[in-house]
């Protein structure tokens, strides 16, 4: 069966953009982002964005979509992913769905959950108490009644903590309970997973390229979104791993603690990421950290590229 898309992802730094882009030297192919982060304009360096050459090279989709002062939501990647998916296909190319925010691979490949909607008043409530408790504290109640869903966020996480706390608030049911309603995947999304077995080897990846974005100015990046009268820590842009650690070192005045917590803060979303690529099945898993993980993405990407023209 040819696939509709194929679906390239992995923890941050475990090398998905350069995978990607050699597999696109190769097949005639558009990258679709799954990044909840690359949708928004100014925040460059953070994000690791694609530089311009590379998005001149390939066609990018899902990137500097929005202002940051804008939210973005699983729902409407999956409107925007499934509508892109068609338009590449059209024009005989292959979708090539590329990032790390697993929330939306599972989205696009399971469909959502029809949960309690959002609820203005109530989430102004946990915001305040957030403020004034601290987040790891509701990050405690969430554990009492929604253990599954504590277990799989950082007790700082506040815009996830928040939101399964009003789905328990709203509707009685722990998040948890209403996501584990097993589904198949769609027909013709096939997954390939950039898994590393080596923590250090993540990690120093990750240490890397932290280091290389300070060195680029990203601290610069985050006083100018600062400025803006528009924006505030609550947004979801400003939430971002990264973004959050800054905004508040300016806030105190010292950067000195910056880098070692955004380390720290990048470690744990590399951690999640991998809970829930480990949880999406079925996938094809690729050791990322293995001398020849590039050879074998290559050559399983361009297994599935062709398994239609082969049958």
């Amino acid at each position: 069966m040819k696939p509709r898309a194929i679906c390239l992802a992995g923890p941050t730094a475990s090398g998905k953009t350069a995978l990607a882009l050699a597999f696109a030297e190769r097949h005639p192919v558009e990258i679709v982002s799954v990044d909840s982060a690359l949708v928004y304009r100014a925040m460059d360096i953070g994000t690791a964005k694609p530089s311009a050459a590379e998005r001149a090279a390939v066609p990018h989709h899902l990137i500097d979509l929005l202002d940051p002062a804008q939210p973005y939501s699983a729902a409407r990647f999956v409107a925007d992913a499934n509508r892109l998916i068609d338009e590449i296909a059209a024009r005989g190319r292959l979708p090539l769905l590329v990032g790390g925010t697993m929330l939306y691979f599972k989205a696009l490949r399971e469909g959502l959950d029809e949960m309690p909607g959002a609820d203005p008043a109530l989430r102004a409530q946990l915001d305040e108490r957030g403020a004034r408790e601290g987040w790891p504290a509701l990050h405690a109640e969430l554990a009492r009644v929604d253990p599954a869903s504590a277990e799989r966020l950082a007790p700082q996480d506040a815009q996830r903590i928040q939101r399964a706390l009003e789905v328990w608030l709203t509707s009685g049911r722990p998040l948890s309970a209403w996501q584990q309603r097993p589904r198949a995947p769609a027909p013709g999304l096939p997954l390939v997973a950039l898994e590393p077995l080596s923590r250090a080897w993540l990690h120093g990846r990750i240490a890397a390229r932290l280091d290389a974005m300070f060195e680029a100015g990203f601290v610069d990046e985050v006083r100018a979104l600062r400025a803006r009268a528009d924006l505030h820590p609550g947004l979801p842009s400003m939430r971002c791993v990264g973004y959050r650690q800054a905004w508040q070192a300016l806030d105190a005045g010292d950067l000195a603690p910056l880098r070692e917590a955004a380390l720290a803060a990048t470690r744990q979303l590399a951690k999640r990421q991998l809970t829930w690529l480990r949880s999406m099945n079925p996938r094809e898993s690729i050791a990322a950290d293995a001398p020849d993980a590039a050879e074998k993405a290559i050559a399983t990407l361009e297994r599935l590229a062709t398994a239609g023209a082969q049958a």
